[in-house]
């Protein structure tokens, strides 16, 4: 396979905080996403082979909800039926299927994750990230040592490698993050999934700069949904809604959409390409010129955010702001 049409799904969210039926709403959004999985199939046709949803497309995300509340209202099994049904419209589809959800963890039961997970078109998981950088969510980074036995490095930083090409995700607010996009890449990420619930603007917006950044430092594609639309909070409906973009590996959009729900964002990939200019030696090439060895240890110098900070048990909001507050003492003191 040379090239593919890849989607940016812009899909409205249903916040489920206050709803009666959270386990009711989340179903009933992956049945209003396979019925546009299916529309867009059909507009887009059959070289439509990848499609990445919003981030938290199926719940919102946590207000003042504790732990324990948003784990029980809107954290998903990995082995669940909302899984199952996003499987099931991945196969009958034929695409490749990115979505973004809180799930649980067997190994943590005191806390959750927010996830995102790539279903083939087989039906099968081929690739789950668990986000390392949230202000307020907690991540692998959080039990750093007891997620690495599990799990392995591999499993922190997971690249699917398929018939379209290596896949990997970015979530949300890690688009700002050059650190953890390059060493996607170094592992063999050619294409970066990038849910996310974002503010748009006719201006370029940091995560908007940065997206064209990711792409060119690294050459790699980003496909970015954006949600289309935010409702049942009390958060006005816009402030996350537009923009979805793919962006090609020399930082140029291939396709925008406006507001509101849809697949305007789509856009072929040609891998193929891609390959070449990874290959091609010049000044361009900036993935091929990256002196790992040096960053490594100069990123050993200073003390950031130390691992494991959650090792103990779930905490309550201010204790992330609290942890953030300290590693800004140390990198910077009070001067």
């Amino acid at each position: 396979m040379t090239a593919f049409t890849a989607l940016a799904l812009q899909v409205e969210t249903k916040a489920v905080n206050a709803a009666a039926d959270p386990r009711g709403s989340i179903l009933a959004a992956v049945e209003r996403i396979g019925a546009q999985v299916g529309a867009a199939t059909a507009w887009l046709g059959p070289e439509l082979r990848l499609v990445v949803l919003p981030e938290y497309v199926l719940t919102g995300f946590p207000m003042r909800e504790s732990f324990a509340e948003w784990r029980d209202r809107a954290a998903l099994d990995p082995g669940g039926p909302e899984y199952r049904a996003l499987a099931e419209i991945a196969s009958r589809n034929e695409v490749f299927l990115c979505v973004n959800a809180y799930e649980r963890d067997e190994h943590f039961p005191d806390l959750y994750f927010q996830a995102s997970v790539i279903l083939s078109p087989r039906g099968e998981v081929v690739l789950r990230y668990r986000r390392l950088h949230s202000m307020f969510t907690p991540s692998p980074y959080d039990v750093w040592d007891r997620y690495l036995e599990i799990y392995g490095i591999d499993g922190v930083l997971p690249v699917a490698r398929t018939e379209i090409g290596n896949l990997a995700v970015l979530a949300s607010e890690e688009i700002l993050m050059p650190e953890l996009a390059r060493a996607l890449a170094l592992r063999g990420a050619e294409i970066f999934c990038h849910p996310t619930s974002e503010a748009s603007s006719p201006a370029l917006t940091p995560k908007a700069i940065a997206r064209r950044a990711r792409a060119v430092e690294n050459l790699a594609y980003v496909v970015s949904a954006n949600s289309g639309g935010l409702s049942g909070i009390a958060i006005p409906g816009d402030s996350t809604n537009g923009g979805s973009e793919l962006i090609d590996y020399e930082g140029r959009a291939l396709a925008q959409a406006g507001a509101g729900e849809s697949l305007v964002a789509a856009a072929e990939l040609d891998v193929t390409a891609l390959r070449r200019a990874r290959r091609r030696p010049g000044m361009g090439n900036l993935l091929s010129r990256v002196k790992t060895g040096l960053w490594a240890e100069e990123y050993a110098r200073h003390d950031g955010e130390p691992p494991g900070g959650l090792a103990a048990g779930a905490r309550d909001r201010a204790w992330f702001r609290a942890r953030q507050a300290e590693s800004i003492e140390r990198l910077f003191g009070t001067g």
